[in-house]
């Protein structure tokens, strides 16, 4: 059963069967991809961590309870807050990847 916090994100699961669930998902997507043949030395790095899948797969959610409406930088920096603050042992994930943020968006 989920409900909502104080922060406003909806609580599905417990962080271990989110980490869980996101480490299954990475494990499909780097046995698919050495299944295709290409080389782990080349996309290992590609891959976020099971903490970024799951603050990604949280985002996602949120995103989705608002209509699949895409966020702008302003929105999507208060739904990363929200959950950093509904799960606090991801705080330091959301924040390296906001950090990364402009980074990514120079180089893209």
């Amino acid at each position: 059963m989920s409900s909502r916090d104080e922060t406003g994100v909806r609580r599905r699961a417990s962080l271990e069967v989110l980490r869980a669930e996101a480490g299954d998902e990475l494990a499909v997507v780097v046995f698919e991809r050495l299944r295709a043949g290409e080389d782990p030395w080349e996309f290992m790095q590609e891959l976020p961590s099971v903490d970024e899948l799951v603050v990604l797969t949280l985002r996602a959610e949120l995103i989705r309870s608002d209509y699949d409406r895409r966020p702008s930088a302003e929105v999507d920096y208060r739904m990363l807050r929200q959950i950093a603050l509904a799960y606090p042992a991801l705080s330091s994930t959301v924040w390296s990847m906001l950090d990364a943020e402009p980074t990514r968006r120079r180089t893209a």
